[in-house]
């Protein structure tokens, strides 16, 4: 199957998630993470529709965006990986940001941005250690302190193994708890695997590769 293909089965099957929860396919954004493709795969979903594209390593995001400029104008380029200091000042520029998982890595996009970072604060509700993320009482606290730039949403990753839906319940009811600080209120989550499972609890982004791309290149 081609690109086309394949990100036309893929919203079709967003839609229809969307439609089982009871909400409108319009309200549920596709990422289509291209980590490890080439251009040539982003412009082929490009071309087919597709505007919100996610990479794991900035450099690779900021290669592709360089290349595609011209070809692909309006590409939104999404960051989805964990927020290191010492690249803050590259991942600034990419235009939405997947994973501020503590208040330093915040703070250093806002150190370095040069206009207001939109950013989502991951969430660590599957206590998993390797995991970058705050847990209820980290966002709670880091939310009580006004910030000139305040966090559009939340992102959270089910688990690695078992059910993703009480992750993604705690997810949904933490937005609607922090719903007034919570800038856009947007809700990042779900995967090729799991993305009907984030839909029904309400996402708002879904981040699918291998179901679009197909399997990444080693």
């Amino acid at each position: 199957m081609t690109v086309a293909a394949r990100l036309a089965e893929t919203r079709q099957a967003i839609a229809d998630a969307a439609r089982a929860a009871g909400r409108d396919p319009a309200a549920v954004q596709l990422v289509a993470v291209s980590k490890r493709h080439p251009p040539e795969a982003i412009a082929a979903a490009y071309d087919a529709g597709q505007r919100a594209f996610g990479e794991n390593y900035i450099q690779e995001l900021l290669d592709k965006r360089a290349a595609l400029a011209d070809r692909c104008p309006g590409i939104e380029w999404h960051f989805i990986g964990r927020v290191q200091t010492n690249k803050a000042k590259l991942i600034a520029q990419a235009d939405v940001v997947h994973g501020v998982g503590a208040a330093r890595h915040a703070e250093a996009l806002w150190r370095h941005a040069t206009r207001p970072p939109r950013y989502l604060l991951q969430l660590n509700l599957a206590d998993e250690q390797a995991k970058n993320g705050f847990d209820q009482e980290g966002l709670a606290d880091f939310l009580k302190v006004p910030h000139e730039t305040g966090p559009d949403g939340l992102m959270a990753m089910g688990p690695l193994a078992g059910d993703p839906a009480p992750v993604f319940a705690q997810a949904e009811a933490l937005l609607a708890r922090h719903r007034d600080a919570l800038g856009a209120g947007l809700l990042s989550m779900g995967m090729s695997a799991d993305f009907p499972v984030a839909i029904r609890y309400g996402a708002t982004h879904v981040r699918i590769g291998t179901a679009i791309f197909g399997p990444r290149p080693a």
